[in-house]
């Protein structure tokens, strides 16, 4: 079966966020066609969360949990995720990774004196660009930026630093200063954009990790997409540009997906997907 759920629109200090395959406690996404939540269906927590984030301003910078603190800490998965930034404005710019090592007291120093963004790295964004953030990894969108995320299913924040502005109630947000510390890695790495070959009419591998695998798709023609036959196997197909038509199998009847919307796919012969129009671009994901 293809399914298509109903998006949840959540507006915050800095933009809005359109969770369209959502799994968490509370926030559950609903199936346009038979009112089942994304759980019912699976039969379980569904293991990813698919957003996508239109930021007027600059979100706070934060960093997340791995699954063992996570675990520990709040009895949830922790939160590794990946952008593929859909839109930039001409001065679009996001903050991923550290620009120079610091330790743990270096960090602590560095946010009571507003001076934390001195050592993050700072990447001016164009739409295509993927970013890979596995967690423990500082981050922070930007104004400007439109994109899809992809998450383990967790709603679990260290808000590091938010620029002392005040939250929709008018006081300041929390931040959660000790807990980070010992979440972030320290680590300075060479490069934190993930850097691909695009290609149409093929599947282009963008992340490979344990917690996900996602490709981009850029079609003018149908495409067979194998079905992920291995337990609790499925495929999420994720709109960025155009409209396209998933066909499943015969007699299971077409669903469309248009840019900003998001399908679940539990086909086991899997599925062919045709653009509508001169061609569409989506991202395809598995486990």
């Amino acid at each position: 079966m293809i399914y298509k759920f109903n998006p949840i629109v959540k507006t915050l200090v800095w933009g809005t966020e359109a969770w369209v395959l959502s799994g968490v406690k509370g926030s559950e996404s609903r199936c346009i066609a038979t009112d089942e939540t994304l759980n019912e269906i699976w039969g379980g927590e569904f293991p990813l969360l698919i957003k996508f984030i239109d930021a007027k301003q600059d979100l706070s910078i934060q960093v997340h949990p791995d699954d063992a603190m996570a675990k520990e800490r709040h009895g949830c998965n922790g939160k590794t995720e990946m952008w593929y930034i859909i839109g930039a404005s001409k001065d679009a710019h996001l903050l991923c990774g550290l620009k120079k090592a610091i330790s743990s007291e270096d960090y602590v120093r560095l946010v009571q004196e507003d001076r934390i963004t001195e050592v993050i790295k700072d990447h001016k964004v164009a739409p295509g660009n993927v970013f890979f953030l596995p967690a423990g990894r500082i981050h922070a969108i930007c104004g400007g930026c439109y994109l899809a995320e992809i998450q383990e299913t967790s709603d679990i924040t260290y808000r590091i630093y938010d620029y002392n502005r005040p939250g929709l109630d008018g006081k300041p947000r929390q931040l959660h200063t000790e807990q980070a510390k010992d979440a972030i890695d320290y680590r300075v790495f060479p490069e934190y954009r993930t850097h691909y070959t695009p290609a149409k009419d093929k599947v282009v591998e963008l992340v490979r990790d344990s917690h996900f695998v996602t490709s981009l798709c850029e079609i003018s023609a149908p495409i067979e997409l194998e079905a992920y036959k291995q337990k609790d196997s499925f495929l999420i197909l994720i709109g960025l540009e155009g409209e396209c038509e998933v066909q499943g199998a015969p007699g299971n009847g077409g669903v469309t997906l248009a840019a900003g919307e998001s399908l679940l796919v539990l086909e086991e012969a899997g599925v062919q997907v045709s653009p509508a129009g001169e061609g569409a671009k989506f991202l395809t994901v598995h486990l």
